[in-house]
């Protein structure tokens, strides 16, 4: 028997920071994101050998271990032993499980679509699957968010386990005490269309540490740094209006409120913005695009851009020209997937 899953990735498209603690906790989060057709991939085999088996094809690493209710941390494939440690001192009494964990993305980490989270979200409900967890969605968002920010110390929101488990477009609400509120929009296809033939997705080629724009933002708000509250402040607003402006079907509108937010979140960290980022964002503004932003903390990783789609082709061809890829891409309607065979 084998059991799989796929957990969709997200571009954030507006509010993006807004779901990171403290600000959520004192002020309230609000963001936008969408599910697109880029995956990560999860595969859990059973073994009666004793054995513990971590392979990340992607990352060309596997780590083998003997039986054991609790693996060590040590920086190869943490994520990994983070779902394995939670899942069996939480739900399976203690007792250790043999298996093979195989696991894949589309994207790499540090692309700024929530790969890590989306990564833990298709682990834990490939275990649900196999243990048969009774966990809702709410409730396997919630227990990816605590693996990776609680149990791992890794610094990051709230938006991405949310994006994962329900997929979509969602307009969600961040507020204290890890309350969260996530609210499945109905976007017509036409609009759907619409916003995919006037959007480009660029991969800068520059994966980047999310941690230190993170730690960045948080001091900031724990300092009341007013230029970085007002910052989020802004995004916030604008995540709810963007909604609006979806669910009407106003691109311009759209175009608008993203370009507005680029410039506020570059306000929220000084390292959110890099040379590489600035001459892609130029580049695609010099040939026809009308407004773009970078999708996650920033940094590097991917780039969205909203073009007239009759100019679409020129912007693609001239972002070409610099060292980084356009990738093609849809949106989706679901969250995280399993199966068994």
């Amino acid at each position: 028997m084998l059991i799989r899953t796929k957990a969709p990735l997200r571009l954030g498209l507006a509010g993006g920071g807004t779901d990171v603690s403290p600000y959520c906790d004192e002020y309230g989060g609000m963001i936008l994101n969408a599910t697109i057709d880029m995956h990560t991939f999860c595969t859990i085999e059973p073994l009666d050998n004793d054995k513990i088996i971590f392979e990340a094809i992607d990352l060309n690493t596997s780590v083998t271990y003997e039986l054991s209710e609790k693996i060590e941390i040590d920086g190869v494939l943490d994520l990994h032993k983070g779902v394995y440690n939670r899942i069996v001192g939480e739900f399976n009494a203690g007792k250790p499980l043999s298996f093979k964990m195989t696991t894949l993305s589309d994207a790499p980490a540090g692309s700024g679509l929530g790969t890590s989270s989306t990564m833990v979200v298709g682990m834990v409900s490939a275990f649900a699957d196999w243990l048969r967890l009774p966990l809702g969605d709410y409730d396997l968002a919630h227990l990816a968010y605590e693996i990776e920010r609680l149990d791992l110390g890794l610094r990051g929101g709230k938006q991405d386990q949310y994006a994962a488990t329900f997929g979509g477009f969602n307009f969600m609400e961040f507020y204290k005490n890890d309350r969260v509120i996530v609210n499945p929009l109905r976007i017509k296809s036409w609009i759907i269309d619409e916003l995919e033939s006037s959007m480009v997705l660029f991969y800068t080629g520059a994966s980047r540490e999310s941690a230190k724009i993170i730690d960045e933002q948080i001091a900031n708000t724990k300092q009341k740094n007013q230029q970085a509250i007002n910052a989020m402040h802004e995004l916030k607003l604008d995540a709810s209006l963007m909604k609006e402006a979806i669910l009407r079907g106003d691109i311009s509108s759209y175009a608008d409120l993203l370009g507005k937010s680029w410039l506020a979140k570059k306000n929220m960290a000084n390292s959110i913005s890099t040379p590489v980022i600035e001459e892609a964002y130029d580049q695609a503004l010099g040939s026809g695009a009308i407004a773009g932003k970078v999708s996650g903390a920033g940094g590097g990783g991917f780039m969205m851009f909203v073009v007239d789609p009759l100019a679409r082709l020129n912007v693609i061809r001239e972002l070409n020209k610099l060292d980084g890829t356009v990738m093609n891409f849809h949106f989706t309607k679901y969250g995280v997937k399993g199966w068994r065979i």
